[in-house]
């Protein structure tokens, strides 16, 4: 996995991305659009530990996206299932974000988006997100950020790449 150093390529700050987004899920819960709780805002994650390529987080309370930069994980809760992804889009490896349009994750730099259980949508993408390999222990996750699973070449580890809460 590469670095995700912009290079230039930014147009806007994750932290002030994510800022911008959740005062937009803000709005939208405000509006009625959104159901309150529908899905919590993005926020950082730190890692409990990591032991070589094993990095454990604590399962997450309630459905939402969290972001791990320095592992370049995004771990996500939702509809009673646990997924981790590679932080990076799958077509030419730029770091994701969470799309805000609302529904799940999207490239700014081709605009393919994906839903929040990794599943290719739009855009230039041609395949879903990659999985990283995970699994339970107690009421921690631990994933291996050196196994990942392509969807195209590998369906039914990435089908099974996946906690049920």
């Amino acid at each position: 996995m590469s670095s995700h150093d912009c290079s230039g390529d930014c147009p806007i700050a994750r932290r002030a991305f994510l800022k911008d987004v959740s005062l937009f899920a803000g709005a939208m819960v405000a509006s009625g659009l959104l159901p309150r709780g529908a899905l919590a805002a993005p926020s950082p994650i730190a890692a409990l530990s990591r032991d070589r390529a094993e990095v454990k987080y604590p399962i997450p309370a309630q459905d939402g996206v969290h972001f791990d930069d320095k592992n370049e994980v995004i771990l996500v809760r939702n509809a009673g299932h646990v997924f981790a992804f590679a932080l990076s889009c799958p077509h030419q490896n730029t770091a994701l974000k969470t799309d805000p349009a609302g529904g799940g994750f999207w490239c700014s730099k081709h605009e393919s988006r994906y839903k929040f259980d990794g599943e290719f949508i739009s855009g230039r993408a041609t395949r879903n997100m990659d999985r990283l390999a995970i699994r339970r222990d107690g009421t921690n996750v631990v994933v291996d950020v050196d196994k990942w699973f392509e969807s195209d070449s590998q369906p039914t580890q990435w089908a099974g790449a996946v906690i049920n809460v």
